[in-house]
């Protein structure tokens, strides 16, 4: 519990308190985050807003695409962009259905945008305007708003914001932004997105295509660089994780190994293959193993589980999550003796990493691009090892765990300060 620091007395050159004379004005109380509905996305920016004290005082919006038929082929477009076009689309396909409907024909249902069937209608939608006015009229009374995006969708929503309230806004982009930097305050990203800058990158890069990859120019003063994926996890919420799950974990066999199942990326690609390596690679360690529990994600591929499922599923060591809530996976992270993770899922890793618990990466030989300079930096710190199906898992290693979400966040602080504001004690 942090102590409370009391004003100082009245002296005859301040007529009243410190804590009072920086005025409202200069004491940021509240967030905006700003998501894309990834997961990935949106727990970077959570985690950086509470490793900030603000999680009690956020209010999360959301930027949507349409979604479903056509819509699922125009994702490469700018949303803005996206939108418009969906909407012709709307225009179009009603017109079609007029003339159906005179004809006598049955109409066709079309997939609701932004999911509405499914209920994702009801997210609140990211409006410049609607935040910018909020900011600007509530300066007074609440001072300056911290204003948090992530993903490629949010750009320039987050832009906008500062570009329209910058007397009020403090706006931080997470993940390289691949426009101007100083369209935000502070820009937060993993020193591998500047991987097309080293001279791995650049031999891989044609001569005529290097000034169309971006970024093109080294981070700036205002850039801050991560090791990993920022995050929600700290010693506090392993803390409360471990007390939650005691009851379902404690009574596990010892040691416990947790196996996170990612899915391809244009970075990583693998498939069935990689299955049945893990499986082979598992089952050569389960002599010195205790337990294993493994968890699929959202992206992993229907022939990936099937195959892990169908080896590993009826063994008595193993159980494998079912995807039903609630959700094991801080469980996982406080009471887990070792990870093994695959090497897709920059955020898994970087959530393991924190832990201080021996990390185990799973085809990380498969990755390419700037993928490979994360898993080598990973490497070079002692903090991971390559699963290799060899390893007794009962042996114990450490490292100095991860710290990016407060190290990043220490980061703000300092460009508050040089800016003359703070946030709330």
């Amino acid at each position: 519990m942090r102590p409370i620091r009391l004003p100082e007395p009245p002296t005859q050159t301040m007529g009243v308190p410190e804590i009072f004379a920086a005025g409202a004005y200069s004491v940021i109380r509240r967030a905006v985050v700003i998501g894309n509905g990834h997961p990935g996305s949106e727990n970077q920016c959570v985690g950086l807003v509470r490793a900030l004290g603000l999680s009690d005082k956020h209010v999360l919006y959301r930027v949507t695409r349409p979604r479903g038929g056509i819509n699922e082929w125009l994702h490469w477009l700018p949303v803005s962009v996206h939108k418009k076009l969906e909407y012709v689309i709307r225009q179009i396909c009603g017109y079609s259905r007029l003339l159906s409907a005179a004809r006598g024909e049955k109409p066709v249902r079309h997939p609701l945008e932004n999911g509405g069937n499914v209920g994702l209608s009801s997210v609140l939608e990211a409006d410049v305007r609607q935040i910018v006015t909020m900011a600007r009229e509530t300066y007074e009374k609440d001072g300056p708003l911290l204003v948090v995006a992530s993903g490629r969708d949010t750009i320039s929503i987050a832009s906008s914001i500062k570009r329209l309230a910058s007397d009020n806004v403090f706006v931080v982009q997470i993940q390289h932004p691949r426009v101007h930097l100083n369209r935000f305050d502070l820009v937060i990203t993993p020193r591998h997105d500047y991987y097309p800058l080293t001279p791995e990158g650049q031999e891989k890069i044609p001569q005529f295509l290097r000034r169309w990859i971006t970024p093109c120019e080294p981070p700036d003063g205002h850039v801050v660089l991560t090791t990993g994926a920022l995050h929600q996890i700290d010693s506090a919420a392993l803390r409360s994780a471990a007390s939650a799950w005691h009851e379902e974990f404690a009574p596990l066999p010892k040691p416990l190994v947790v196996v996170n199942v990612g899915g391809p990326t244009g970075c990583c690609r693998y498939g069935s293959d990689l299955a049945k390596q893990l499986t082979a690679h598992l089952l050569n360690v389960l002599v010195s193993c205790g337990s294993i529990r493994i968890s699929f994600s959202m992206r992993t591929p229907e022939k990936v589980s099937k195959i892990i499922i169908k080896e590993l599923g009826n063994n008595p060591k193993v159980h494998i999550w079912d995807g039903e809530e609630p959700n094991p996976h801080l469980g996982h992270l406080a009471w887990a003796d070792a990870f093994v993770v695959t090497a897709d899922s920059i955020s898994l890793i970087s959530e393991a990493c924190s832990t201080g618990k021996p990390v185990y990466v799973m085809g990380a030989e498969r990755c390419t691009w700037k993928f490979t300079d994360f898993h080598k930096s990973l490497r070079e710190r002692g903090v991971v090892r390559p699963f290799t199906g060899s390893e007794d898992m009962s042996d114990s290693w450490s490292y100095p765990p991860l710290n990016d979400t407060a190290e990043a966040a220490s980061r703000v602080h300092e460009a508050l300060a040089e800016r003359g504001w703070k946030l709330r004690p």
